[in-house]
């Protein structure tokens, strides 16, 4: 199980640190952040491998964006800098299998959390 935490009202610029915490290890699991701002579909936005070595950020968070993990706390974060109007969003977590590399692909995700709501105001 998953869940995302760490949402909520911030002025554009501003920063804000989502975290995902497992209910149970981590260290076979690679973890992705995704959103979904209202009336769009959810886009990926970044994940990180199974050691953390591998990471992969959407080109909109690019730079601005910073995941991790920690995974003797079974936790990933997701550092969100210079944040805009336009991250407005439902942001979840997701895990997935995969043995190398990660994906921000929604089929290779096994596990959704419940989101966190971010608003970025202008």
């Amino acid at each position: 199980q998953l869940q995302a935490s760490g949402g909520g009202l911030v002025q554009a610029g501003g920063t804000l640190r989502l975290s995902c915490a497992a209910s149970g290890s981590t260290d076979y699991l690679t973890i992705s952040w995704f959103r979904q701002a209202p009336g769009k579909e959810r886009e990926g936005l970044s994940c990180t491998g199974r050691r953390g070595y591998s990471t992969y950020y959407t080109d909109s968070v690019k730079g601005r964006f910073t995941i991790s993990r920690d995974n003797a706390e079974n936790t990933v974060y997701l550092v969100m800098n210079s944040l805009k109007a336009e991250d407005t969003a439902v942001y979840y977590c997701a895990a997935g299998r995969r043995l190398s590399g990660c994906t921000i692909r929604d089929s290779g995700m096994h596990y959704w959390g419940k989101g966190t709501l971010v608003t970025v105001s202008s």
